[in-house]
């Protein structure tokens, strides 16, 4: 059986529900790889009236998931970035990304590509429950420093923060992103959408349950009484005493560190040739 990363947190886990599988043991087991995706980007990349704009792979899923061992589908996909000179910002847990070193040092060098590596917790044995299957925290770290000694610049994702759970780790964790090479930093909060609520509990359940209950009660004190509040202008960080505490106190690390926000990156678009469309009639000229 190929299993994913699966992380408890996950708010890609609902995407599942429009394939009428469940956000559960489905999403971490029932996965899709979308074969011809290099094919598919190469032609809308190709359209006459694409405009380049970065594209940020890892929005959903991570790309770095261990089934992209054998489909290769990233590399591809960085391989026809690399080729049409198109910016990419990447986020990823996994330290697999090293692989791809000698596509993203060349797009570095062009100022193409931004990676950033996200670390919630400076714990492996909580790392490994919240995120099984992903690359161990201290592991991320050496991606950082890696990819940062092959000269791309890679920032570090504290995300999620979850109150009284990895919250503790902030500072920590921001503080070694920066010896590590890290240039940047973001941050967002635990957000628990449909599905994710129920899931999300039971899981605390079985793991802390001396500590559920208050956890949820501070999720929800960020989130206007609720689960989740999907209003998009505070839903990637909360709202109230709680998440100003830490906003202040990764505002507060960063500065220390040196480290501006993630959000700043500007990457170059001018550099962009529209790839060829291949043609099994070859090329005339």
């Amino acid at each position: 059986m190929v299993i994913k990363c699966c992380c408890i947190y996950c708010y890609a886990r609902p995407s599942h529900g429009y394939l009428n599988l469940s956000a559960g043991l489905d999403f971490e087991t029932k996965l899709f790889a979308k074969v011809n995706l290099a094919e598919i980007l190469r032609d809308e990349l190709a359209k006459k009236n694409y405009t380049c704009k970065p594209i940020n792979i890892g929005s959903n899923t991570d790309p770095y998931q261990p089934i992209e061992k054998q489909w290769r589908l990233t590399r591809a996909a960085l391989a026809l970035l690399n080729e049409c000179n198109h910016p990419c910002t990447i986020v990823t847990k996994n330290a697999l990304i090293e692989r791809d070193l000698d596509i993203l040092a060349p797009m570095a060098e062009r100022n193409l590509v931004q990676v950033f590596i996200s670390i919630n917790s400076l714990d492996n044995k909580l790392a490994s429950k919240l995120e099984p299957r992903a690359s161990a925290p201290h592991r991320r770290l050496q991606a950082v420093k890696t990819l940062h000694d092959a000269g791309v610049p890679v920032g570090v994702l504290v995300a999620p923060i979850i109150p009284a759970l990895n919250e503790k780790d902030v500072e920590g964790i921001i503080e070694r992103a920066a010896a590590n090479g890290a240039n940047s930093i973001g941050y967002t909060c635990i957000r628990l959408p449909h599905e994710l609520k129920q899931l999300f509990r039971e899981w605390l359940e079985i793991h802390y349950p001396d500590r559920a209950a208050h956890i949820i009660s501070l999720i929800q004190q960020m989130n206007g009484g609720k689960d989740y509040d999907s209003n998009f202008a505070t839903r990637m960080r909360g709202q109230g005493i709680f998440a100003d505490i830490i906003r202040k106190r990764v505002q507060v690390a960063s500065r220390k560190a040196g480290l501006h926000r993630a959000w700043d990156t500007v990457l170059d678009t001018s550099r962009f040739v529209a790839p060829r469309i291949h043609s099994p009639q070859g090329e005339l000229f």
